[in-house]
């Protein structure tokens, strides 16, 4: 009798037991936590809410990187979710947006209802876009791509100089300086020497001793952390019904587009890491898996959900191609989400701490940026004027906050981001110097061949 064959399960549907992957899943779930709570951190204190507000903004956002991640990896169905090991998290690209709508408003609850009202109406324009955005890749080659990354990164970098302030604009105390430059040089001893999985820990490794070192000289305040329950509940629309403003409404869409970029860029990455093959089904789905997780989201008091960039790398880094170890991690940051303890010791870190490790964590994003227009071809071509020029305008808010004051509201809330700005120009100009000359050549080329 011949034996029948056991089917052939592909390596990203691999069913990994929990006692082999948990180092694994432990390692992405450390790798995206100070990302993860960086955002509820500086939209909470833009809309000028209290620490225990910002508290639960901090679990709500935790809670629902798992709720994303799950959605990804498991799938919903045949509907939505891109069943690769990818971990999602609230996006640091839709920061300056949301900090400018939650900034603009002198109540801080209505700046949540604002701010919660455009995140549940991007995520509905993802949805709505995803199965169409397949047809428009062509408008996004690794010029824009890149262009974009390398403005994320640029833009965030202000924010880890502005955590050494405490968020403020003023000169830098010595003993914060100290601190941080303290833990930069932890973190990259920390990446020399570290080796295998727990070299990509290092940013995690780095702020849990920079604490210890703040601790010892008395520069952490745990008081919130003893006041802090064990347990809480994400309560949908904890801030009151959401406010769609049009202008908020605008600014926030247009990010998802950026969003829907950077995502796409990532899913592909992790799709060709594990031989998974690129389909524009599964472009679609994983794009309606970032539009209804943003959506559920905005509802329960978090914002943008996306692919983390970090533990893309960290995907090709460790070589394990199943995604259950993105489900148990998942599961983990869903179960961190209930305890406000974990919240409240992440919201306890001094900003100096976060700022020594914010040079490598936001620079890393530049560096993907960089790496990604390496790719592109710049003889004979106009891609380095698309840019020079997109980063050029994409400086204009960084340089001067208040440059565009004496224009209406809704540009102050389109441009005040600098990542907008710059997005929308490498777009344009692709399309300008790229696409309409490529049409332009493609007719003259038609036209010589036929009189030859």
């Amino acid at each position: 009798m011949s034996q029948e064959k056991s089917p052939i399960i592909a390596p990203v549907d691999e069913r990994l037991p929990i006692s082999k992957s948990w180092i694994f899943s432990l390692q992405h779930v450390m790798a995206m936590c100070a990302g993860a709570v960086a955002v509820p951190m500086m939209v909470g204190t833009a809309a000028g809410l209290d620490h225990s507000s910002i508290v639960f903004l901090i679990s709500a956002c935790v809670f629902m990187a798992g709720v994303g991640t799950l959605i990804q990896t498991l799938g919903l169905g045949n509907i939505a979710g891109a069943k690769i090991p990818v971990i999602e998290g609230t996006s640091f690209a839709a920061v300056a947006a949301m900090t400018s709508i939650a900034s603009s408003q002198a109540d801080p609850s209505i700046a949540m209802k604002m701010v919660f009202g455009a995140v549940i109406a991007g995520g509905i324009f993802c949805m709505l876009l995803a199965p169409i955005f397949e047809k428009l890749i062509r408008f996004f080659p690794k010029v824009v791509t890149g262009t974009v990354v390398l403005i994320i990164g640029v833009s965030l970098l202000p924010v880890g100089i502005k955590w050494i302030t405490d968020n403020k604009v003023q000169a830098a105390e010595p003993k914060n300086l100290a601190l941080a430059l303290v833990v930069l040089a932890i973190t990259l001893l920390l990446f020399k020497y570290l080796k295998g999985i727990w070299n990509s820990a290092a940013i995690l490794l780095g702020i849990v001793i920079g604490t210890a070192v703040a601790g010892v000289f008395g520069m952490v305040d745990f008081t919130s952390v003893k006041e802090a329950s064990w347990f809480s509940l994400n309560v949908p629309l904890k801030f009151g019904m959401p406010i769609f403003d049009p202008s908020a409404v605008l600014s926030l869409c247009l990010i998802m587009l950026v969003l829907m970029t950077e995502s796409l860029g990532n899913m592909i990455a992790i799709h060709e890491m594990v031989d998974k093959e690129v389909t524009g089904k599964n472009i679609k789905r994983a794009l309606l898996g970032d539009g209804i997780s943003t959506t559920i989201s905005g509802i329960f008091n978090s914002f943008p959900i996306t692919p983390f960039a970090q533990n893309t790398g960290l995907v090709g880094l460790m070589g394990m191609k199943s995604r259950y170890v993105g489900i148990y991690a998942g599961l983990m940051l869903l179960v961190l989400g209930f305890i406000p303890k974990f919240a409240a010791l992440v919201g306890a870190i001094p900003k100096p701490v976060l700022g020594g490790v914010g040079f490598a964590m936001f620079g890393m994003v530049s560096v993907g940026g960089i790496r990604t227009l390496s790719k592109v071809q710049y003889d004979g071509t106009k891609n380095g004027v698309i840019v020079a020029v997109s980063l050029g305008l994409a400086m204009i808010p960084l340089a001067n906050p208040d440059f565009y004051n004496n224009f209406p509201s809704w540009v102050q809330t389109i441009f005040h981001s600098g990542i907008t700005t710059g997005s929308l120009s490498a777009v344009l100009l692709n399309i300008f110097f790229n696409e309409i000359g490529k049409k332009k050549l493609s007719n003259n080329d038609e036209k010589v061949t036929q009189k030859n």
